[in-house]
């Protein structure tokens, strides 16, 4: 007998993108031992064949399947597919996220802003709206966006990637309202550093990490695995009186 029952996500289908590695490997990964058919995405086959392949071996349902997140078309073609494949979408994870540059707003080409903007913000609100009348027929569903703590407060040298963060948690916020009714919740997850792939450029300068550390109440960086345990408390029962709620995961760095 399962002590956690709530946690349980037996026969929910969950699409999760940028999920090749980091944050959405990790979750993808916690789902499918909790029961879900996962759907992973990212832009390169080959590494979402590795991690589907890795959780089969561990007994669970992935089905990988390449696009473009920042391509609307793609995004589109995308759900389609689940759908075809799995019938109905439960779970929305907009986790794929971007953030080509490093440096101050002044310096910022439109390029720059453009590919930020429309991975981080349009990707989701697109993505979410497909989902959208999927969940509503089937009474309701769970998405949960993967923001940062530069959506709270601006960091250093990521003042377009921050902008495009408070756009998500508030992104967040509206759907929550509007899609309450049909039984639709919108949460987001804000992390603090986590050690992943996209944030290594941060945490393999050692020196720059301790002086960090040193400074957070928790007194180190996240994991992926940690980030996915909300994920999962987001995604399943656990959480069903929860939504438009900004979830910090940060270590204390913005108390």
């Amino acid at each position: 007998m399962n002590p956690l029952p709530q946690f349980q996500l037996t026969g929910k289908v969950a699409l999760i993108t940028g999920a090749s590695k980091g944050i959405g490997e990790a979750m993808a990964r916690i789902f499918a031992a909790q029961g879900a058919i996962v759907v992973i995405n990212s832009r390169k086959q080959d590494e979402l064949d590795l991690v589907a392949n890795s959780i089969r071996e561990n007994g669970g349902i992935c089905t990988p399947i390449a696009a473009n997140a920042g391509d609307i078309t793609a995004c589109k073609q995308l759900v389609a597919r689940v759908v075809e494949l799995h019938g109905k979408i439960d779970i929305l994870v907009n986790n794929a996220a971007a953030n080509p540059v490093f440096g101050p707003v002044v310096d910022t080409e439109e390029w720059a802003f453009d590919k930020i903007m429309q991975v981080n913000v349009k990707a989701p609100f697109e993505l979410s709206k497909l989902v959208y009348p999927i969940m509503k027929a089937s009474g309701g569903g769970s998405i949960i966006n993967i923001s940062s703590i530069a959506g709270i407060t601006p960091d250093t040298g990521l003042g377009i990637y921050s902008v495009s963060k408070a756009a998500l948690n508030m992104l967040t916020k509206v759907t929550a309202k509007e899609w309450g009714k049909d039984g639709i919740r919108v949460n987001v997850i804000c992390p603090g550093l986590i050690k992943t792939k996209f944030s290594e450029a941060l945490w393999q300068n050692e020196k720059w990490l301790q002086k960090f550390a040193q400074q957070l109440p928790l007194g180190r960086m996240g994991t992926g695995e940690e980030m996915a345990a909300m994920g999962l408390f987001l995604a399943s029962d656990a959480s069903a009186y929860c939504t438009g709620t900004v979830f910090m995961a940060d270590g204390g760095a913005t108390i």
